[in-house]
């Protein structure tokens, strides 16, 4: 029985973030992984979704291209060499992180593992027994009851990455992060598409004037989508795939993905049987990631905590700093930078309006129209930055929609988690023309001195 500081049971983005930065501190660690060293993110999510969303917008610049003076033409996706540049980036990335392992001196293992005590975790018949054990097994697809997965006519976001084809017409179920994703993509590559959403609006974790921006833009794109309307059956046949809906509706194309979510992946791994709390499945820690079992701790998608690969990241690093008595500061998951990756992009981090005035606060707001902006006028997008503030405090939250504003959400980030009011951030100069002009002409404009917007 091998000994060791930590077992980090899952190789994804927590638990191998965790097994990194343990080892970086000098402390002996196992990492186990039944599948592919990085976990979903790498292999099933972020990265191979956003080759696809590029591969996309690509695709939508040549459509494009002439408005810009450009002779170019779009003819058709080529699925197979999409595929092939997608599995690029991922087996380059995939080879990095092994290379990672390798050099910190962990101890990886291949196969499937499962807790058989407090401190011991069993994998191909071996036992590795660790001072402290972490839990990082991630999530899968989920589905609805009665809606079973076919991999053929009605599949989840697994499916849709490895499709060597484009389809005709998709429904997609679920307007949060992964359905809008997925939506935009196959719209960009020809598809006809459908978004069905229980719940009012898109991307409905989101404030509600992004969501409301968004549905704007994918209406302009022609994506469809049918709102606050639940799911009620689907009917398969050899060419298509026919939904209700619970008002009457229905809509039928080629293929329906199921997006509605994602659930942790603990079932039969032991975690009862040592006396783990858990609660649907998901384990409960406290704002250490520590569970109720002593030396047992959770980090990623495992806990109710946002399912986003750098919280995963962020959580696994603690989870190490604390067990080699650094004493590091608990996540604010209020302040965790978000972004849905459609076109155009969504991007957010601290509280919504709504969020902001249930916690009592004081609310002031600002909207910043992207028409002002030259780099956006440049790029053709329309959207636009919202600030939420608490009146003569600081930022309480940050909302942006448009293309690549994604990328503003460093300084948005700093900006919330600093604490800074809107004069703080209003004299710092930024470069022209870019996006990031924008960020400091809303705070200008908030703070009273408005330069290209309306006071």
């Amino acid at each position: 029985m091998a000994e060791f500081d930590l077992v980090v049971l899952g190789g994804g983005s927590g638990g191998y973030a965790c097994a990194l930065r343990s080892a970086q501190l000098g402390l002996s660690v196992v990492l186990i992984e039944t599948d592919k060293l990085g976990g979903t993110c790498l292999h099933r999510g972020c990265i191979p979704t956003k080759a696809l969303l590029h591969a996309g917008e690509i695709a939508d610049n040549s459509r494009d291209a002439g408005r810009y003076g450009v002779n170019a033409q779009f003819l058709s996706m080529d699925m197979p060499a999409v595929n092939a540049y997608k599995d690029g980036v991922v087996s380059r990335l995939h080879k990095g992180l092994q290379g990672l392992v390798k050099s910190r001196n962990i101890t990886y293992v291949q196969g499937y593992g499962r807790l058989v005590s407090p401190n011991t975790v069993e994998v191909n018949g071996e036992k590795y027994t660790g001072k402290n054990i972490v839990l990082a097994t991630g999530s899968y697809a989920r589905t609805l009851p009665g809606l079973d997965i076919d991999g053929k006519r009605i599949i989840t976001s697994d499916h849709a990455l490895t499709l060597d084809y484009v389809p005709k017409s998709v429904i997609v179920l679920g307007g949060g992060v992964i359905g809008c994703e997925f939506a935009s993509v196959w719209k960009s590559f020809g598809a006809d598409v459908t978004i069905v959403e229980a719940l009012p609006h898109l991307v409905a974790l989101e404030d509600e004037s992004s969501s409301k921006h968004l549905e704007r833009a994918f209406r302009k794109r022609g994506i469809n989508f049918e709102l606050g309307t639940r799911f009620q059956a689907a009917l398969v046949t050899d060419e298509s795939v026919k939904v209700t809906l619970e008002n009457g509706k229905e809509f039928v194309a080629d293929l329906l993905l199921v997006a509605v979510g994602r659930g942790p992946v603990s079932a039969n791994l032991g975690y009862e049987e040592q006396g783990i709390t858990m609660d649907r499945g998901y384990i409960i820690v406290d704002n250490k990631c520590r569970t109720n079992v002593p030396g047992i701790w959770a980090v990623g998608d495992l806990i109710p905590t946002l399912q986003l690969a750098h919280v995963g990241f962020g959580e696994g690093i603690l989870v190490a700093e604390e067990i080699a008595g650094l004493n590091p500061r608990p996540i604010n998951y209020d302040g965790v930078p978000r972004v849905t990756y459609s076109d155009p992009e969504v991007a957010s981090v601290g509280l919504t309006t709504v969020q902001a005035k249930e916690r009592g606060y004081d609310v002031v707001e600002l909207n910043y129209d992207l028409a002002g902006n030259g780099k956006a006028q440049i790029l053709g997008t329309s959207g636009s930055i919202k600030l939420v503030a608490q009146k003569n405090g600081p930022i309480l939250g940050i909302h942006m929609v448009g293309a690549r504003v994604g990328e503003l959400l460093a300084e948005a980030q700093l900006i919330f988690n600093w604490e800074a009011s809107a004069a703080d951030v209003a004299p710092f100069i930024h470069a022209h023309p870019t996006l990031s002009e924008a960020m400091g002409e809303a705070h200008m404009a908030l703070a009273g001195k408005p330069l290209h917007a309306h006071g």
